[in-house]
């Protein structure tokens, strides 16, 4: 099996001890169903947002540990305060070292939040909701394209946002009314290659009403004029920053060195 699927099978292990543990009428009662969600999409479309979403990430399965010592609350409001657009909190515990306790402790944050996880069960949608999330994650890559219909319909019904990863061309079927957001991985989930060019060259074949991000391999300030210019209004980054002693100081930085360049408009309007 490459790692993907390895992944996925882990996954399939832990949501049936979960459901087990915490049925659904359990999780239903948590404290973040009822609250009012936010829009990534919104976020991304202020003026003046610096259209980066600024993850909070352990460790990886092709870098080990990134940064284990960093506290999930003083990143995340440094983040916030600085001027990210909104949050990526990854909860895999296996392979990316998070957890629930992370995002329910970022959640004091007062921008969206996107849930990072292998979402392959609909019971994680309703889990999402219940931790307090604004927007999950679909990666086409590990779901069919009726497994993504089913769970963007069930997201969307509990007020999530959906954001659908996809890699290369194969994956655009799995597109469809539900998705909010359309997020290119510049990272190859089964081989771990990164290419930016990944998601300029998907660029003009994703629709035209459907908002794109590009995620994985983003290191400077020109890597981002380069994606506006192909379309892409938000960026999803977080080694780079978690990489650092302190996270936040070093997202600030990147900001600072966005805000002092020429904005760029995006092509064909803030949406495509």
């Amino acid at each position: 099996m490459n790692i993907l699927e390895t992944i996925v099978a882990q996954k399939r292990i832990e949501v049936e001890e979960r459901k087990r543990l915490h049925p659904l009428a359990q999780i239903e009662k948590g404290k973040g169903f009822n609250r009012t969600t936010m829009s990534l999409r919104a976020s991304l479309e202020k003026e003046n947002s610096s259209g980066i979403i600024a993850e909070f990430k352990r460790k990886s399965p092709s870098k080990g540990v990134i940064n284990g010592r960093a506290d999930v609350q003083q990143v995340t409001v440094g983040y916030t305060q600085g001027g990210a657009a909104a949050l990526s909190v990854l909860t895999d515990i296996s392979f990316f070292g998070g957890s629930d306790a992370d995002f329910e402790q970022a959640r004091i944050n007062a921008i969206p939040i996107l849930r990072k996880d292998f979402m392959i069960d609909e019971y994680q949608i309703i889990e999402s909701r219940s931790l307090g999330a604004d927007v999950i994650l679909l990666i086409a890559a590990c779901l069919s394209t009726k497994m993504v219909r089913e769970l963007a319909v069930l997201a969307k019904s509990v007020d999530l946002e959906v954001l659908l990863e996809i890699h290369d061309e194969t994956e655009l079927g799995h597109i469809c009314p539900e998705v909010d957001i359309v997020g290119v991985n510049n990272r190859d989930l089964k081989t771990f290659i990164v290419d930016i060019r990944r998601s300029i060259e998907l660029s003009q074949s994703i629709p035209v009403e459907k908002m794109r991000i590009s995620e994985s391999g983003l290191n400077t300030a020109s890597d981002i004029d380069l994606l506006r210019e192909s379309g892409y209004s938000g960026f999803l980054i977080g080694e780079k920053f978690m990489r650092e002693p302190d996270p936040e100081l070093a997202f600030i930085d990147f900001v600072n060195t966005l805000t002092t360049r020429p904005a760029l408009p995006i092509k064909g309007g803030k949406n495509l």
